[in-house]
């Protein structure tokens, strides 16, 4: 099997923590949106990332590829059975991936991505209008939401921590996960990201930010 993409990409980094709490053995071949590699191209048309193949099998959307994790390799079992706990799961990573993350990415691509990563002048602006207006109601949110276990469904791991605490990495990588006002993100984001399957990744990245 192999991932196309970067885990800077929470999207990514979703998809490879899953594959590792299920010990899928899992190939990232690093690449970036712009890439012509022919067979990332013809596993992402649109050039989406992260794109995978399996064989000659190929998909280009993470909750696609994490779906097809779970049902080729059932156990553990990280998307719910039972409806309401499924359906929450299902939620809770639509929620990390259209709502959660466009309010962190226009901070973590200004701040990391551009100034950082490219050396670039990255848009101020729009990073301090993101923190200001579109993050805190977000993470609100999410404070009132995460149970006392710091698991979201059912009180164990499943997707729905996976992809909510992949984009607290990159809010991570920029300095604002505060716990003072969002103690029980902190915690939450703390619990996940001492995990085997999120620090792999996490120390990879801290690395290529410290260059």
């Amino acid at each position: 099997m192999i991932l196309y993409g970067s885990s800077f990409s929470p999207y990514v980094r979703k998809v490879l923590a899953f594959a590792a709490e299920k010990s899928i053995d899992i190939k990232l071949k690093p690449l970036g949106l712009g890439s012509t590699d022919p067979d990332f191209l013809a596993a992402s048309p649109f050039r989406k990332i992260p794109a995978f193949s399996d064989g000659n099998f190929t998909l280009s959307d993470s909750s696609a590829i994490v779906t097809y994790l779970d049902a080729t390799v059932p156990e553990p079992n990280l998307m719910p059975e039972e409806p309401r706990a499924r359906a929450r799961t299902v939620w809770f990573d639509e929620f990390a991936d259209t709502i959660l993350f466009p309010a962190v990415a226009p901070i973590f691509f200004n701040r990391v991505v551009q100034r950082i990563l490219m050396k670039q002048d990255g848009d101020e602006g729009a990073a301090q209008a993101a923190e200001r207006d579109a993050l805190p109601p977000v993470l609100d949110y999410l404070e009132g939401v995460i149970p006392e276990s710091l698991y979201l469904v059912e009180n164990r791991l499943t997707l729905a921590d996976i992809a909510v605490a992949s984009v607290l990495v990159n809010l991570h990588h920029v300095g604002l996960l505060d716990e003072a006002r969002h103690p029980r993100v902190a915690a939450f984001a703390g619990q996940m990201h001492a995990r085997p399957s999120f620090a792999r990744s996490i120390a990879v990245e801290r690395r290529a930010l410290a260059r």
